[in-house]
């Protein structure tokens, strides 16, 4: 090598100049870092407590910035017996962080996590609980286990939630202590905290998802803790009550089916059997009264803020709700693809599973799915995929407008899909297939190659439904074969040709001569076809064809690719004759020319309803690790009795600090027992009460089952468990006892309340009536979805009263079986035992109720008046404009019209023609020089739903001659123009008319009063409201009267306060309210709020008035 060489091997200088500039730079930093780390190291080992939490300040920040700070450990785990709390929070903050990454270390610190488990703060207890289940060592589990155990008893509802996610990390580490993590687990699914439930139900589906008999007796407590539970608890224990149904309740959904099977089996019965299963059969199906609170209590969560906990009701509704109240979780959908695209992305994907089975159910909100521009390409395809879903024979016009904007896509993979979905409601719907045929052939001379290749595609799936009277089209699509270079594109038109080449017997040979020209520089799978195509005509066309069949099998033997080498052996061997031709040769034709089956254009979302809804399998297609399945429905339906709650021990009962659990004096057992079952609230008398309410008040067939049962219930004693009269008695004994009780446990009150105890039967005298007008009130509560599922302790006695109240009125005809049944409550409950801290918890609760008589009082009555359902006072009337405002509209202008120009505009009067159209007064006016003669309305081009009444035609208008006519539109309530053709005697014009928001309006009058409750009942979805700064101009009352009343067609409601402005008006055609409030605020600013259950006409009206108000 010479030395020039070597010289050109070496770096320049220039580099070696830089390197160690860069080597400086890099070990400057990590000198930096070092520095820094040294710093923290003194304060942490510094004698002040300051120094010590201000360097544990910095070190979780640097954690939180995802820094490494794994090198402090040893100094940061010197502090973990510091007296300071707030220094030990954050030393517990660093350890669960860093603890399995430092085992070692962290190992010999593990008798101070030991000694800070009994911490009288409960935020350290929690934390040392968890950073002792973050040491991922073996040696250790039994002292986590020990842990575990103890926090599940933990007088904090904190340290039991750590302890439930504790299980799930020993449970990973140790699969072999599944059985006594079970044991904690049904422990901690009795824990009445609604800060516990989410916890342990999570640690249950982690550990043991099958143990279904862990649920059951407190089925009704999750059910009624649903509304209060964190959002993250609320989506599992949902998606496990769930699975949990699934198993436990018939189907909904195939009622005649069940009923065929119990009159099946009826007939092998005895002669009672037969009997009583012939009155079954004969019966409707009615829901578990179970199944129904589930329902019940989840459907207030469809307003939830949370989209997770919406899309977990919406998917529960959907597998176990009936098909009549699916339509529920409509409007919760569709509200949420209001939030980020990745949110749109699943719910679409669940909408788009639904939408195949149900349609009905989202074809109310179709414009909901419309794709707008901003949208990214995942999301136009899934709301095209539901577009073409919802495609049926009404909408079937609208949908097809849409598609044709979405074919000009600059999205080319958009516009290919668009092409797609044309094809399948070409397909689905036999009334287009022609129109969308056409459209699609008039595609094949766009410009754009992946347009015309996917509309061949789609064309060639079309054709093969109906090819004998589509030839033409299969001739255009051969001319266009030079042209088009996509090789799919070619592909089918090729096999479209091959297919049907008795229907082009002049074309065909010579498409295929141009093919063998280019054979060899053509795709594989276009030479593929172009040899089906070969072999085809040489069997029906041979004379025309047999040479250039045989060029093309030549080059075929000799390609590249070794698919077309075989193919090519293949057709020789079966088409041309010769000595070695097998048997198969005869049937060349019937092989190669036999009929094909149409191809069926499916969904892609058709079969990934296997999946539950919301769960990554849904949205993957596949089987995920981890999934659950849900199991079929139960084919008879199991014990309910397995759900009701007897006697629950209290979990606090261990946990008492002086071991003192006092038992109850046998005269007053029937008050102490209850009290104990009453205080473990959620355990005992509230999921079973509230479990039995739902019973009582689910719908009027179980009603109507319940009363004639009564004679049964009433006389039955303590084996009627189930019975929801023998529950509300036994619990309305308890809600007595616990106020007894209160006055023994707390001496400082005994003195105030003797006088009390002295009058007890007074007292309960009294409140006889009283509790009947509770059990009015609370079964009307009970109605309404919002608060029906309220699980705390206080929402469980109105409950309570409830069921005592209806049972009252059977117990009124047989005094004597209650007596009996009330001896033997009393014997039952001789035995158990109350805790003093659970009193504690609670606030006093009323006197219980004694036999109350038959007589209503008063108050009753007044109550059962206010209850009535018809509202006398509510009167809604129609009413003449406020304001009727001058502007005209074009509807023609003179130019285009050839004179003759056209305006429109709205009376704001109700139509003489129908009362579902708006009135319309068009004025026609002759500018020209010549006389207009058959002025009248020509073809219309409506969309789905509108309808146009005709104006009388116009003999002749003269030159400079206007006249007005009056028309009537009926818009349904939309705001979709009205298109048609203006027609004279020679010519035709075509026109639209499109009307603003607010003449969709008719005003009404009403009474402030009512204003206010039809307000009340237009809530949540129904509601929209924005803030808005209004002009200086506008800032008087009668400014914004006047700016309100000329934007819409409303009517003024009279009201009490100067600065709150209230309008009304009803929809055309639905007459649905529309009820306006603005309210001045301060700082020039107002509150726009609009009612209505016309969602998108008040989301509309809500844009235009806040225009209006904003300018001068």
């Amino acid at each position: 090598m010479t030395k020039e060489e070597q010289q050109s091997l070496l770096p320049k200088r220039g580099w070696r100049q830089l390197r160690p500039l860069q080597l400086e730079r890099g070990s400057a930093s990590s000198a930096q870092i070092t520095k820094k780390n040294d710093d923290l190291k003194a304060m942490l080992e510094s004698s002040k407590d300051s120094s010590k939490l201000e360097a544990m300040k910095r070190i979780v920040g640097l954690i939180a910035k995802g820094k490494n700070a794994s090198e402090l450990f040893p100094a940061v785990v010197k502090n973990v017996a510091s007296k300071n709390i707030e220094l030990k929070k954050l030393v517990y903050v660093y350890l669960v962080r860093y603890a399995e990454e430092q085992q070692d270390v962290a190992l010999l610190s593990i008798s101070t996590f030991q000694r800070a488990l009994k911490d009288p703060n409960q935020l350290i207890r929690a934390s040392a609980l968890r950073v002792l289940s973050s040491i991922r060592v073996p040696i250790i589990v039994p002292i986590m286990m020990l842990a575990i155990k103890e926090a599940a008893t933990d007088l904090s509802p904190y340290v039991r939630k750590t302890a439930a996610h504790a299980i799930q990390k020993l449970y990973s580490l140790d699969p072999d202590q599944k059985e006594h993590l079970i044991e904690v687990i049904e422990k901690l699914l009795k824990d009445k905290s609604t800060l516990v439930a989410g916890s342990v139900v999570m640690a249950f589906e982690e550990v043991c998802p099958d143990r279904i008999d862990l649920i059951h007796k407190n089925y009704r407590k999750l059910c009624n803790l649903l509304v209060d539970v964190e959002e993250w608890g609320q989506v599992l224990i949902i998606n496990m009550l769930t699975r949990y149904a699934r198993t436990q309740f018939l189907n909904p959904w195939k009622q005649d089916e069940i009923l065929e099977e119990n009159s099946e089996q009826a007939f092998y019965g005895s002669d009672d059997e037969r009997k009583n299963k012939s009155v079954a059969a004969s019966q409707p199906y009615v829901m578990d009264p179970d199944h129904r609170l589930l329902l019940r209590n989840t459907k207030p969560l469809l307003q939830s803020r949370n989209t997770a906990v919406v899309m977990a009701v919406a998917q529960l509704y959907w597998h176990l709700a009936p098909k009549s109240e699916v339509s529920l979780v409509t409007k919760s959908l569709v509200r949420l693809l209001r939030s980020h695209r990745e949110v749109q992305f699943i719910v679409l994907q669940n909408i788009a599973t639904m939408s195949i089975q149900r349609k009905g159910m989202f074809e109310p909100y179709l414009k909901s799915f419309y794709v707008r521009s901003t949208d990214p390409t995942h999301i136009k395809t899934l709301k095209l995929e539901i577009l073409t879903n919802l495609a049926n024979g009404a909408n079937i016009s609208t949908v097809l407008r849409e598609f044709q904007t979405y074919v000009k896509s600059q999205d080319k993979q958009f516009a290919a899909a668009t092409i797609q979905a044309i094809g399948r409601c070409a397909t689905n719907i036999s009334e287009v297939t022609d129109t969308c045929l056409n459209g699609l052939v008039l595609l094949l001379s766009n410009r754009d190659e992946t347009v015309v290749a996917e509309s061949v595609v789609v064309i060639k799936k079309l054709l093969q439904t109906q090819p004998t009277q589509h030839s033409d089209i299969i001739k255009h699509m051969a001319k266009l074969l030079d042209n088009i270079a996509v090789p799919m594109a070619r592909a089918s038109i090729l096999w479209l040709i091959g297919e049907y080449c008795e229907r082009v017997p002049k074309i065909a040979p010579d498409v295929l001569r141009k093919m063998a020209k280019a054979f060899t520089c053509e795709e594989e799978i276009v030479k593929l076809q172009t040899l089906n195509l070969a072999a085809k005509l040489y069997l029906t066309n041979a004379k025309q064809t047999k040479l250039l069949t045989q060029y093309i099998l030549n080059l075929g033997k000799y390609d590249p690719n070794y698919d077309i080498r075989d193919r090519t052996r293949f057709i020789r061997q079966l088409i041309v004759p010769n000595e070695k031709s097998g048997a198969l040769s005869k049937y060349a034709k019937k092989i190669f020319l036999a009929p094909k089956p149409a191809p069926v254009l499916e969904s892609p979302f058709k079969d990934r309803d296997r999946f539950q809804l919301g769960t990554l399998s849904h949205t993957l297609n596949t089987k995920a690790s981890g999934y659950l399945e849900l199991s079929d429905w139960p084919a008879m339906a199991p014990d309910q009795s397995v759900r009701n709650v007897e006697v629950v021990e209290l979990f606090t009962e261990s946990t008492t600090p002086a071991g003192k659990v006092k038992a109850a004096k046998r005269g007053d057992a029937f008050y102490s027992g209850s009290g104990e079952e009453e205080a473990s609230g959620s355990d005992s008398s509230s999921s079973e009460e509230s479990g039995s309410d739902s019973e009582s008040s689910s719908d009027d067939e179980e009603n109507g089952r319940k009363k004639s049962s009564s004679g049964s219930s009433s006389s039955s004693s303590s084996n009627s468990s189930s019975s929801s009269g023998n529950e509300s008695r036994s619990s309305q004994s308890e809600s007595g006892s616990k106020k007894k009780n209160l006055k023994k446990k707390n001496p400082r009150k005994e003195n105030k309340k003797s006088c009390k105890n002295e009058s007890e039967n007074d007292e309960m005298t009294k409140r006889g009536s009283k509790t009947k007008t509770d059990s009015v009130s609370s079964e009307s509560e009970e109605s309404s979805s919002e608060k029906s599922s309220s699980s705390s302790e206080s929402g469980s006695e109105p409950e309570t009263d409830s069921d005592s109240g209806t049972d009252q009125k059977k117990q009124k005809q047989k005094p004597k079986p209650k007596k009996e049944e009330t001896k033997e409550v009393r014997e039952k409950t001789t035995k158990q035992e109350v805790s003093l801290l659970d009193l504690d918890d609670f606030a006093p609760v009323s006197m219980p109720a004694a036999p109350r008589p038959a007589m209503l009082s008063p108050s009753l009555i007044t109550d059962l008046e206010g209850l009535s359902l018809l509202n006398t006072s509510l009167t809604i009337d129609v009413t003449s404009p406020v304001y009727v405002p001058a502007k005209s509209h074009e509807l023609l202008h003179r130019m285009s019209g050839k004179g003759l120009a056209a305006q429109y505009h709205f009376p704001r009067q109700p139509c003489i023609y129908s009362s579902d159209m708006v009135s319309v007064q068009v004025t026609l006016t002759n500018s020209g020089d010549q006389k207009l003669e058959d002025i009248h309305i020509g073809e219309k081009k409506l969309p789905s739903g509108l309808q146009i009444h005709d104006f009388n035609s116009i003999e002749s208008l003269e030159p400079g001659a206007s006249i007005t006519v009056s028309m009537g539109i009926d818009f349904n309530d939309s705001t979709q123009a009205a298109n048609f053709q203006l027609c004279t005697k020679s010519d035709q014009f075509n026109v639209s008319i499109q009307p603003a928001v607010g003449e969709l309006l008719l005003p009404v009058t009403m009474s402030e009063q009512d204003f206010r409750t039809q307000q009340g009942k237009l809530t949540g979805m129904n509601e929209s409201t924005a803030t808005i700064s209004v002009a200086p101009e506008n800032s008087s009352g009668r400014a914004i009267v006047h700016k309100v009343v000329t934007a819409a067609n409303l009517g003024v409601v009279p009201s009490a306060q100067d600065s709150i402005h209230r309008f009304a008006a009803k929809t055309v055609k639905a007459a649905d309210l529309v009820l306006v409030t603005v309210e001045l605020k301060e700082a020039s600013t107002a509150q726009l709020l609009i009612n209505t259950e016309k969602t998108v006409i008040g989301s509309m009206l809500q844009r235009e008035l806040k225009a209006v108000l904003t300018q001068g």
